[in-house]
């Protein structure tokens, strides 16, 4: 397990900037992308959060495990460890070295059980990263 790995300062419980970032996505996709950021700040108490390159960020203290961003026809849902995740649903897009992500349309199903287990998995495999790092 890679033990060096992105950490962000900043973090809180509840960043107001996020909150306004969903206000300004507000729609279809912007509800797609709030529901998800939901299932991560859900994760534990220790979660935290911060805007990044323009999209919200969930944290376990100052270390980012996942993030949700609105395109014109899509929304990403995306891990920064997620080349490491285990995907058996097959869900993860992306060829970089770390972060995958998973690609949400309005008009299309989504496998909801196998994301949020990914969520879930990032979330765990950051904090043992962190614990054990």
């Amino acid at each position: 397990m890679r033990t060096d790995f992105l950490r962000f300062n900043g973090s809180v419980l509840r960043d107001p900037a996020i909150d306004a970032w969903m206000k300004e996505h507000a729609g279809e996709l912007g509800d797609i992308a709030q529901k998800w950021f939901e299932v991560m700040r859900k994760c534990g108490d220790e979660v935290r959060e911060l805007l990044h390159d323009g999209c919200p960020v969930a944290c376990l203290g100052d270390a980012p495990f996942g993030y949700v961003n609105v395109f014109t026809s899509h929304v990403n849902v995306g891990f920064f460890q997620g080349a490491a995740l285990p995907d058996p649903a097959r869900l993860l897009q992306g060829t970089g070295k770390f972060m995958r992500h998973v690609k949400l349309r309005p008009d299309t199903a989504t496998n909801a059980a196998a994301l949020r287990k990914l969520i879930d998995t990032a979330y765990s495999d950051i904090k043992a990263r962190v614990e054990n790092g």
